[in-house]
């Protein structure tokens, strides 16, 4: 004879967390004063300082995210200072 099934449930699925779109800003230290944006029509991510007007724009690609951009920016940053 088969065995009865066990009326056992799945496990609940794991809700993945929102990344933030809003960041400090490197220049001016300013917390939550960084907005992203992502413009995937053209492929562009923009990342803009409301304190002090600073901006960076990137090229993207279907899975880049607002904190990728924001890294790029930062790594850019340390190439700069770097190379002076």
């Amino acid at each position: 004879m088969g065995k009865r099934k066990s009326s056992a449930k799945p496990p609940p699925k794991k809700k993945m967390e929102k990344l933030s779109t809003v960041f400090s800003c490197p220049f001016c230290n300013h917390e939550s004063s960084v907005e992203c944006r992502m413009d995937r029509k053209n492929s562009i991510g923009e990342v803009n300082c409301r304190i002090c007007q600073e901006h960076y724009t990137t090229q993207i690609d279907a899975l880049s995210e607002p904190i990728d951009v924001y890294s790029d920016w930062i790594d850019e940053c340390e190439r700069a200072n770097a190379a002076e």
